[in-house]
C-alpha cells in the first residue's frame, strides 16, 4: 500500500501529533478463515465463529458448556481435516483468502484507475485474521475520514451480513476519531449480479459434452426458526434463483433452490442439498450441476462440502454425472458488480 504523507493542519502548534486526512476507504469483508489447519488454530477460529449470537443465538450459559466441552473438543480434528483437503498449500492459506486477496488487488486496481490514489480498497475477515478492527484502525491511521465496509453476501441474512456490520461498528466505537461510515446493502436481484452467475453456468455448460438434467443452487443454510422471526434470507434466495432461472432461460424443474451446511437438532431450511441432490439421482437425473449464489468466494462450503460430500451423495445414489460450478471469485464480470456497487455507495463521497 502507498504511504500516505501526514496533511498539516493549519494553526496547530509544533507539538501537536501527526494526522492523515482526506481518504476515504473501501473495506469488504469475508467470514474468515483459520490460520492454519492443526487442532489449536482450528479451535480458535471455530470457538470465535460458534461463540457468535448471531450465528448460534442459544442462551451461553446453555450453549458455552456444549460448545467448550464438547464441539471445540472434537470438531478441529474433522474440520482441519476438512480444510487439508482444499488448502492451499503453495501460499499457505486457505483458498478463501487466497481468492479474498485477489478480489481486493482487482478491485483496489479498478477503483484506483477511477480515483487515484483518494480510495484506499482492503479486505478483513469476521472471524480470523486480518481481523475487522484491526483494518479499521489502519485505515483510520492511513487518513480514511470515510469508509465504505462491504459485507460480500449477495442474500442478507443476520448469520451472515449482520454479524460483519456489528463487528465494524464495535471497532467504530474504539476510535478516538471516528470516520463517517456506510454499510453496502445486499444485491441478490442486481440484474448484473444475476448476469454474472448466468454467464458462470453458460461458459461450464458450454464445456460439457452433454447438457445437464438439472441446475442445484446451493445456498448456505439457517434455522428455519431465523426465517419466521423475520429474518429475509430465504426470500432472497428464492428471488435469486427465480431471476436466474429467467435470465437463463431455464424451466422450472432445471433450477431447483437447496439449502446447505446444516448444524445442530432444529430444523434447517429445506430441502437439504445433501438429501436432494440423492433424490434427483434416485428419479432418474442422472447429471447434475451445483452452483452457490450465496457464496462470494469458493470456500470449505463449496470446496469440501459440495465437490465431494454433497457430490458423494450423489453419486452413491446412482447419480453418473456431477459438475460444480466454482463461485464468481475473482472474474473480471464479478469484480465489476463490486466496482458498481461501491461506486453506487460512495456517492456524495468522490467528486
Amino acid at each position: 500500500m502507498n504511504e500516505i504523507t501526514p496533511t498539516p493542519l493549519p494553526h496547530a502548534p509544533a507539538d501537536h501529533p501527526e494526522v492523515r486526512m482526506g481518504k476515504t476507504g473501501v473495506l469488504i469483508a469475508n467470514l474468515g478463515t483459520p490460520d492454519a489447519t492443526d487442532y489449536w488454530s482450528m479451535r480458535r477460529y471455530l470457538g470465535e465463529f460458534l461463540s457468535d449470537r448471531r450465528v448460534i443465538d442459544y442462551a451461553p450459559w446453555k450453549w458455552q458448556p456444549i460448545l467448550q466441552l464438547i464441539v471445540l473438543t472434537k470438531r478441529p480434528f474433522s474440520s482441519g481435516a476438512a480444510y487439508r483437503s482444499i488448502w492451499n498449500e503453495d501460499a499457505d492459506e486457505s483458498p478463501l483468502m487466497t481468492i479474498t486477496k485477489q478480489q481486493t488487488a482487482k478491485l483496489r486496481r479498478l477503483l484506483a484507475r477511477r480515483h487515484g490514489d483518494d480510495v484506499l480498497v482492503d479486505f478483513c475477515m469476521r472471524y480470523g485474521n486480518p481481523s475487522t478492527d484491526s483494518k479499521v484502525s489502519e485505515m483510520i491511521e492511513r487518513g480514511c475520514e470515510r469508509i465504505l465496509f462491504f459485507p460480500l453476501y449477495p442474500q442478507y441474512a443476520g448469520a451472515t451480513t449482520a454479524t460483519a456490520n456489528d463487528q465494524f461498528f464495535r471497532a467504530l466505537m474504539k476510535a478516538r476519531w471516528q470516520p463517517a461510515a456506510r454499510t453496502v446493502p445486499p444485491y441478490f436481484a442486481r440484474p448484473s449480479y444475476i448476469d454474472a452467475l448466468a454467464q458462470s453456468v453458460e461458459r461450464a455448460y458450454a464445456d460439457l459434452d452433454t447438457r445437464p438434467d438439472v441446475l442445484v443452487a446451493s445456498y448456505h443454510g439457517v434455522p428455519k426458526r431465523y426465517l419466521m422471526e423475520g429474518d429475509p434470507y430465504h426470500c432472497q434466495c428464492q428471488k435469486t434463483s427465480r431471476l436466474l432461472r429467467d435470465r437463463l432461460g431455464f424451466r422450472e424443474d432445471e433450477l431447483l433452490t437447496t439449502f446447505q451446511s446444516r448444524f445442530g437438532p432444529e430444523e434447517w431450511l429445506q430441502p437439504y442439498t445433501v438429501e436432494e441432490v440423492a433424490r434427483l439421482a434416485q428419479r432418474g437425473k442422472k447429471r447434475i450441476a451445483v452452483i452457490a449464489p450465496a457464496f462470494s468466494s469458493d470456500c470449505i462450503e463449496t470446496l469440501e462440502e459440495i465437490n465431494e460430500e454433497i457430490r458423494e451423495s450423489f453419486e452413491e445414489a446412482g447419480g453418473e454425472k456431477f459438475t460444480y460450478i466454482p463461485c464468481l471469485n475473482d472474474d473480471d464480470a464479478h469484480v465489476a458488480v463490486l466496482a458498481e456497487l461501491v461506486e453506487e455507495n460512495l456517492a456524495g463521497w468522490l467528486d
